[in-house]
């Protein structure tokens, strides 16, 4: 079990480690509906895993990158909360940085099928406005891929 606010700290961390905005990072974690521990199997034999629902196709890679066992790196994936935001951070940012936008790169954490992808995108996006994090979809494109985050006027 994780706290709420050690949970806070993990988003804000690899929020700034892979620059990628916090309010992304929420809107993917409400849309995945992960928990800790959490292996969700797909059609296709790969699993998702933990709260960001990272697919198991990123498992040799980061094994290697961390010199760890398959194993290893899947428990970590699975069982350790801010792992999991980090590796599902990383993931955006470099889905980010192929798709050349923020709501490509949202698009394509989940699937670069166009429509798939798409649909999923507006879950994200549809999260983030219920929480008050965004205005609109549209400050995604209007603010140079950052989304506009909502202050309270004083």
């Amino acid at each position: 079990m994780i706290t709420a606010q050690a949970m806070a700290l993990c988003i804000f961390t690899a929020a700034q480690t892979y620059s990628v905005p916090p309010t992304v990072i929420l809107g993917v974690l409400h849309v995945e509906g992960g928990k800790i521990g959490m292996a969700s199997p797909n059609t296709n034999g790969t699993y998702d895993l933990g709260p960001m629902q990272i697919n198991t196709i990123w498992v040799p890679q980061l094994a290697r990158y961390w010199n760890v066992s398959e194993k290893t790196a899947l428990r970590w994936m699975r069982d350790d909360a801010c792992v999991n935001v980090g590796v599902g951070a990383w993931i955006l940012r470099t889905k980010m940085n192929e798709a050349g936008s923020m709501a490509g790169g949202i698009a394509h954490y989940h699937s670069a099928t166009p429509t798939i992808g798409s649909n999923y995108r507006n879950k994200v996006l549809a999260a983030m406005r219920k929480y008050r994090l965004i205005r609109q979809p549209a400050d995604l494109v209007a603010n140079n891929g950052r989304p506009t985050v909502r202050r309270e006027p004083g």
